[in-house]
Parts: structure tokens; C-alpha cells; sequence
């Protein structure tokens, strides 16, 4: 199995509930969320780093469109995967490496979750996480 990097984990925190929480950020003059956090001011108002504050992120949205990689010559990941791009209850769309590595069963309006999954180990022999997103349905 190919070695793997995990993202930064100032990215997402495991939280209590289970439920992995997204650290994103908002911009206090006109409430503008975003993902992942940035220090270089708002994209919407232009308001300078001083009107930014971080904001937790549910991490959970509809699937918005997607599509599995067959070929693929990068070393951090084995194909077939599936990408897909994810639009968050908060507001903003991120495109993720899905949870599952094809697109079966998937559709377009699907609920999906924040997960982690373990992805190998760093130089020091700690085990390492990856952020994935993973269809949800939620309890009615």
C-alpha cells in the first residue's frame, strides 16, 4: 500500500458526538463562511484578517456532484477512488475524496458526513488520519 500523508489536523477535530467537525472561518462584517481557514482577508467584502474569526463547521452537507478516478499515477493514493464535491449546511463547497472508493450507489443530493479513516503512519510510527466524507442518512 502506497504511504500516505494526512492533512494538516488543524483541518478537522474529532469532537464527542463522533461527529467530525470542520474548523473553518467566518468573517465578522458580512457573516461570509468559508473552508479551509485563511488569514488573508474575506474573499466577499474584502474586510482585512482582523474581521476573520474561526467558526466550527458541522461537517455535513449534500453531495453535489462526484466522480471515481480508474487511472491515477500519484503515489498517495491507489485508484479507483471517487471525489466529490460537497455543498456544507454552513455555506461552503468543498471538493473531498469520498469514503467509499467507487461511486456505487451514490447520487446526486445524497446527505454526507465528515469521517476520519486511518491512513497508515507518520515518520515517528504514530497512526495518521485522513478527512474523508461518507454518505449519512440521518435518524428520522
Amino acid at each position: 500500500m502506497p504511504e500516505k500523508i494526512a492533512p494538516p489536523p488543524d483541518l478537522y477535530s474529532p469532537s464527542a458526538d463522533g461527529i467530525t467537525k470542520l474548523n473553518g472561518g467566518c468573517c465578522r462584517r458580512c457573516g461570509y463562511v468559508f473552508f479551509p481557514p485563511q488569514s488573508y482577508g474575506c474573499e466577499v467584502c474584502g474586510s482585512g484578517t482582523d474581521q476573520l474569526e474561526p467558526k466550527a463547521l458541522k461537517g455535513e452537507g449534500v453531495l453535489s456532484s462526484f466522480a471515481t478516478v480508474h487511472l491515477h499515477q500519484g503515489k498517495g493514493i491507489e485508484a479507483p477512488f471517487t471525489v466529490g464535491v460537497i455543498l456544507l449546511d454552513e455555506g461552503p463547497a468543498i471538493r473531498t475524496i469520498l469514503a467509499q472508493r467507487t461511486d456505487a450507489g451514490l447520487k446526486i443530493g445524497d446527505r454526507m458526513r465528515a469521517i476520519t479513516v486511518p491512513a497508515g503512519r507518520d515518520e515517528s510510527g504514530a497512526s495518521v488520519d485522513e478527512l474523508r466524507f461518507a454518505k449519512h442518512e440521518p435518524a428520522r
